[in-house]
C-alpha cells in the first residue's frame, strides 16, 4: 500500500509554498504557473502532482489546458498543529517580557 502524502510534506518545499502563494488569489494554467519558476516542465508537474495529491491544489481540465487553483482549506491541519504551540510560546514570551521589565526597574 502506498502512503498518501500529507500537507506537511507538501509545504516543506519552498517551491511548493511559492506555488500555493501564486494560486491563493487566482486560477492559473500549469504553463502560467511554470512561467514563474526557472525549472523544467517535468519538475513543475512533479511539484503540482504532490500539491494535488495532498489536496492543496485542485486541477480542472478545460479544453486542452489544466487550470489550477489553491485549496487553502487543506492548510487547516497545519494551523491546528501550530496552534497547539501558540499557548506555550505566548507564555514563554510573556515570562521573558516580565524578566526584562524587572531588570529595568
Amino acid at each position: 500500500m502506498i502512503a498518501r502524502r500529507d500537507v506537511f510534506q507538501a509545504i516543506a518545499d519552498p517551491t511548493r509554498r511559492a506555488m500555493i502563494g501564486l494560486l491563493a488569489n487566482k486560477t492559473l494554467t500549469i504553463n502560467e504557473v511554470a512561467d514563474n519558476f526557472s525549472m523544467s516542465q517535468p519538475a513543475i508537474s512533479k511539484h503540482m502532482h504532490i500539491l494535488t495529491e495532498c489536496g492543496l491544489v485542485v486541477m480542472v481540465k478545460i479544453g486542452r489546458e489544466k487550470h489550477c487553483r489553491a485549496n487553502l482549506k487543506g492548510l487547516e491541519e497545519v494551523t491546528r498543529w501550530a496552534g497547539q504551540y501558540l499557548v506555550f510560546w505566548n507564555q514563554r514570551l510573556d515570562a521573558l517580557e516580565d524578566l526584562l521589565n524587572a531588570d529595568n526597574d
